[in-house]
């Protein structure tokens, strides 16, 4: 367990150090990777199941750009695997109820239900990865006030941003609940129930202690409710947040719209 949440708290904090970076990516204003990643989710969620090789086109847009932003894809497309087991939990039902033959392979039929679970599947991968390439590009707090400059409700990105925050909170105090509990097993693994439920309980109040703290010292640092603006050395809008914008804006609408992929497939032989 212990390794676990270490493990868990060094992916935060790896999110947190790459947003502080000076790549090419990082240097964007916050509100046109944002705009970008909401084209890219709008457009690559509004394919139609049934046209896998048009979704598995979109995946260019977070293998381009993570480089952009000095992260490895095959570590963005590790944490992606994560979503799986939700993703399949959607759509494994379609395996049972269409058994229609979309596609043969040889002699093997791949029935319309197994092409609609692998696009769900995929889906779910794309997104999160878009995601992780905008988190890590920018930073958590970066992303909420490029939110709140577009115009969001401050009481949903400070919401956003305390969620976030208590979750690392969250993290370290279950962490040193594990350290005391390991100190005082002298090496015994497992323990009954009532044990955890006193573990998990504590947990709740040790946290729920500390949240109280931070708030009371943000309180007294002048917090009126609102994310302070001016704290980021990138806050003006440039021509390269235009260019990075209208150039995937455009590359995505075009990807949706004229279906390359279907449009090879019949002129090839």
């Amino acid at each position: 367990m212990k390794n676990r949440l270490q493990y868990a708290l060094c992916e935060l904090e790896a999110l947190e150090t790459s947003a502080r970076t000076e790549y090419p990516l990082q240097r964007l204003d916050s509100r046109s990777k944002l705009l970008t990643t909401v084209v890219f989710l709008a457009t690559m969620l509004s394919v139609p199941l049934t046209r896998l090789s048009e979704i598995l086109l979109f995946a260019l847009y977070p293998l381009l750009t993570a480089p952009l932003g000095g992260m490895r894809y095959g570590t963005i497309l590790r944490r992606s695997l994560y979503v799986l087991p939700f993703a399949a939990l959607i759509g494994v039902f379609n395996l049972f109820c269409d058994h229609e033959p979309a596609l043969r392979i040889g002699t093997l039929a791949v029935s319309q239900g197994w092409v609609v679970f692998l696009s769900i599947l995929l889906r779910g991968m794309l997104s999160v990865q878009a995601l992780l390439v905008l988190v890590g590009s920018t930073g958590f707090f970066e992303l909420c006030r490029g939110m709140q400059r577009l115009g969001m409700p401050h009481l949903f990105t400070v919401q956003l941003l305390f969620v976030y925050r208590y979750l690392h909170l969250l993290l370290d105090e279950a962490l040193r609940l594990s350290w005391a509990r390991e100190a005082r097993s002298f090496g015994r693994r497992s323990f009954p129930l009532p044990v955890w439920g006193t573990l998990v309980a504590q947990l709740l109040v040790r946290t729920c202690d500390r949240a109280e703290q931070i708030h009371r010292a943000m309180l007294a640092r002048g917090f009126k409710g609102r994310l302070p603006d001016g704290i980021s050395p990138h806050n003006r809008w440039r021509r390269a947040d235009t260019q990075f914008l209208a150039v995937w804006g455009a590359a995505l609408l075009l990807a949706r719209l004229t279906g390359p992929v279907e449009t090879l497939t019949r002129l090839l032989p």
